[in-house]
């Protein structure tokens, strides 16, 4: 039986958003998965299939340095001497690289390193052009680390279709980038019209330790009746509470966040909230069923390290009473302005989004790079390009100049 490793040593919702690949490589062996211990317990119940290793990456801990030494060691070896017959090392970082040293460089695909040097996959090489020019985006992170395997699973089959499960609405309080979540009074705005719509639902309220000064200034913005209806779960749960309490939930209304992309994986239907540097093309919630109130401002998405120097415009939408009539089920005769409605959908590419409301300028480059893109995979075969400078945003020279991962180059 062939073995397969993912080295994913990011966070929360990128253990969630490597999904499809592990599903891929599921179907043709037994797969494991490495990732910081503190989200193990997670890994499992995301990706029941495999076997999980854990390591220090997130902090020393307990011990400090010579501890997390000791425990990466030992974990190192025994991935070591398994004899992978491919590892997929998703993150570049240095203990992402040093981890690929571990492997002969010709199963490691992603980031690994040659020589001593790093070195990028083509793939990876052409997604770090195409985040140049992020409103063309033309795969979600789910669809991109799939694709670093050949042929992955139909997205289809990645999450299951969401749909209400009667046990009300869910709202994650905030994300771990402040700009890319709602302030609470536009949060509790958003719930009060929620709520109304949904004709006083039960509401549960998700977050982290951190956050629970954040929930209780959020309750007392609050009316009566939406308190008495909600039971406050931040910093209160594990990740085995977590997912029991997502499920079965009628929506979750959320920013860009980890939790975001667990309701997602378990079919529970997410209302998100993006903005700032959020862009639902690339990390919007996967699968049917979804939908993405995405802000639209000539300078989104931005840097999140990058002061803001015009007020966080992009969050005017957010407080329009067109947006929150629409929340409530009372749309009227004008739509938000700068904000696009939009709901999920699947192609034979993978994930992308409809928009229902609002004008995507940008849509047609990016349809037709995401058509480049499903050619160079070869899941058909394009016509030709109507603006051939579509091209440069994915090839390079360098890319015919390095072999592929295996190959020895010539030179």
């Amino acid at each position: 039986m062939q073995q397969y490793l993912v080295i994913q040593l990011a966070r929360f919702g990128d253990i969630v958003q490597t999904r499809r690949l592990v599903l891929t490589l599921a179907r043709r062996g037994a797969v494991h998965l490495c990732v910081d211990r503190t989200l193990a317990s997670l890994a499992r119940l995301v990706h029941p299939e495999v076997v999980v290793h854990e390591v220090v990456a997130h902090g020393a801990g307990e011990g400090g340095g010579a501890a997390m030494l000791a425990v990466n060691a030992r974990v190192f070896e025994t991935l070591r001497q398994a004899g992978f017959d491919e590892v997929y090392n998703l993150n570049h970082s240095g203990l992402n690289l040093a981890m690929s040293a571990l492997f002969p460089s010709a199963v490691v695909r992603g980031h690994r390193l040659v020589d001593g040097q790093p070195v990028r996959d083509r793939w990876v090489r052409m997604a770090f052009r195409w985040t140049t020019w992020r409103r063309l985006a033309p795969l979600n992170l789910v669809d991109f680390w799939a694709s670093l395997a050949a042929d992955p699973v139909p997205p289809g089959e990645v999450n299951p279709v969401a749909v209400r499960g009667g046990g009300g609405i869910g709202v994650v309080l905030a994300g771990r980038a402040s700009r890319r979540s709602l302030p609470p009074d536009v949060l509790a705005a958003c719930l009060r019209a929620v709520f109304e719509g949904m004709g006083g639902a039960r509401v549960v309220l998700f977050g982290s330790q951190a956050e629970r000064p954040l929930a209780r200034q959020f309750m007392r913005m609050l009316p009566g009746n939406v308190v008495e209806r909600t039971e406050d779960l931040v910093g209160r749960t594990d990740w085995a509470g977590l997912v029991d309490a997502l499920c079965g939930l009628d929506t979750v209304l959320t920013p860009d966040t980890g939790t975001m992309h667990l309701a997602a994986r378990f079919g529970v239907p997410v209302q998100a909230f993006f903005l700032s540097s959020a862009w639902c093309h690339e990390t919007g919630p996967y699968g049917l069923g979804h939908k993405v109130w995405q802000a639209e401002c000539e300078c989104l998405p931005c840097l999140e390290t990058a002061p803001c120097t015009i007020g966080v415009r992009c969050l005017d939408a957010f407080r329009d009473t067109a947006f929150l009539r629409l929340l409530a089920g009372r749309p009227g005769d004008m739509f938000p302005r700068g904000m696009m409605g939009m709901v999920s959908t699947l192609d034979t590419v993978g994930a992308t989004w409809l928009t229902v409301f609002g004008e995507d300028v940008h849509a047609p480059r990016r349809v037709a790079l995401r058509e480049l893109v499903g050619e160079y995979l070869g899941l058909f075969v394009g016509e030709g390009l109507a603006d051939a400078s579509l091209t440069e945003l994915l090839y390079a020279e360098q890319d015919w100049m390095l072999p592929p991962p295996g190959q020895v180059s010539p030179c």
